[in-house]
């Protein structure tokens, strides 16, 4: 049986229908930074990786803290919007979409730093004919490839039904019908398959929040597992998965400002959706600077020679103002400016110091460690190049990019979701003689 399809709030197909001249330019300057940054990795392809600042002493720079910064803010969509799913917070629902397409978005970018690393990306499928089932980097090819697969899977079975729904009410040109027949062939909207897709999703949100909490621990465990100074402990797992959710709710919180602003989604996305995002940036904020002191306290108090020298190479040495900005500007900062003024203008503020740091996190974590000595060798400051800070903001603008252009192909916000009533149970009868 087929339902008689709801009428649709003309503010969610709006994006879908007009597109304004500030959309062409925004798509025109992140194409033209997106193809800088190609043109920057045919520069490197062509000349090997001697146009950036790697070498034999620190051969991990720039790309790999970009690969863990991506890698991170792609549990947004993954863990925080299967966790508030499975816990069933109705004020989820306008956010889910955002949050697990920057999920997909954000796994395709990262997954390509390793193979911009390389420096020879033909030799890529040695990792897998020559690798060790030892390996932690052959582990991490594997668990991110599931995690891309199940992420994909995941955001496409709640679309479902909104592509099916807009199908007759937007009017697209062939590419997009097209994709959106491909997409929708099988579903008519009956109640049965409504109640298996619901139950489809449900378990999707349960498979995907262990294979995300793997990945980032997979990743911590090419660090961890490796015997360097600031590396070998057992902390980095919840460590690494605790500043994936701190930066991929941070990233939310940035597309939900600005989508809410271009699309006018004022009466979706509310002033409580960033406070409750908020409060979760509170906790995990304590649980951060729980990590940062856990880590340096311990490896101050145990005064072994290399450990001190790490510890001075962050916080006297040439990364001693990226340290602090960390400590300050992206912990202590951002935790006062969430507790004091909970406004959307400073909520923003707040998540933008977020990522800034997180990233900042992730180059502190691996460059001091590679440039401080193992033995008795001169120390090499590292300082990444032209090539490879154009190919990181590339990336930062291909990722805009891919997610500005799906903001057009898709609703951004689930419309089937926002606009269905909670089921709530039929009232049962009470048992004979007993009145109510």
């Amino acid at each position: 049986m087929e339902e008689k399809p709801e009428e649709v709030d003309p503010v969610l197909l709006a994006p879908l229908q007009k597109t304004t001249w500030r959309f062409y330019v925004v798509i025109a300057v992140l194409a033209a930074v997106a193809g800088l940054g190609a043109y920057a990795y045919v520069q490197q392809l062509d000349r090997g990786l001697s146009v950036t600042g790697l070498g034999d002493r620190v051969s991990w720079g720039v790309y790999i803290s970009n690969f863990v910064f991506f890698i991170g803010i792609s549990h947004a969509g993954t863990l925080i919007s299967a966790i508030l799913r499975v816990g069933n917070a109705e004020w989820r629902r306008p956010i889910t979409r955002m949050a697990e397409s920057i999920t997909v978005m954000a796994i395709i970018v990262g997954a390509l730093f390793p193979l911009i690393d390389l420096g020879r990306p033909e030799r890529f499928m040695n990792v897998f004919a020559f690798g060790r089932i030892q390996s932690a980097i052959l582990w991490d090819f594997l668990s991110i490839a599931t995690y891309l697969a199940g992420s994909f899977l995941y955001l496409y079975l709640p679309m479902i039904p909104d592509l099916a729904l807009i199908r007759g009410k937007v009017p697209t040109g062939r590419l997009r019908s097209l994709v959106y027949r491909v997409l929708t062939r099988p579903w008519t909207g009956s109640v049965l398959q409504k109640r298996s897709l619901e139950k489809s999703i449900g378990i999707m949100a349960i498979i995907i929040i262990p294979v995300a909490v793997s990945v980032h621990t997979v990743v911590s465990w090419i660090f961890s597992m490796t015997l360097r100074v600031g590396w070998r402990t057992a902390l980095f797992g919840p460590y690494f998965v605790a500043g994936a959710i701190f930066s991929g709710i941070a990233t939310i919180i940035i597309a939900m400002a600005i989508f809410r602003r271009a699309y006018h989604l004022e009466k979706y996305i509310t002033v409580e959706h960033f406070r409750k995002l908020a409060a979760l940036l509170i906790v995990l904020n304590l649980v951060m600077i729980y990590f940062t002191i856990s880590e340096y306290l311990t490896a101050a108090y145990g005064a072994e020679s290399a450990d001190v020298v790490w510890l001075q190479v962050l916080s006297q040495g040439p990364y001693a103002g990226l340290f602090w900005f960390l400590v300050v500007g992206g912990l202590v900062t951002p935790l006062f400016l969430l507790v004091l003024r909970r406004t959307i203008p400073t909520i923003v503020v707040a998540a933008v110091l977020i990522n800034v740091a997180m990233w900042v996190e992730r180059f502190l974590i691996v460059v001091p460690t590679m440039m401080t000595p193992q033995t008795e060798f001169t120390w090499h400051l590292y300082s990444p190049t032209w090539i490879e800070w154009t190919i990181t903001v590339g990336a930062v603008a291909g990722f805009a990019l891919m997610y500005a252009l799906f903001s057009k192909m898709f609703p951004i916000i689930s419309i089937w979701e926002v606009t269905e009533k909670p089921e709530k149970a039929a009232p049962q009868p009470a048992p004979e003689g007993v009145t109510t």
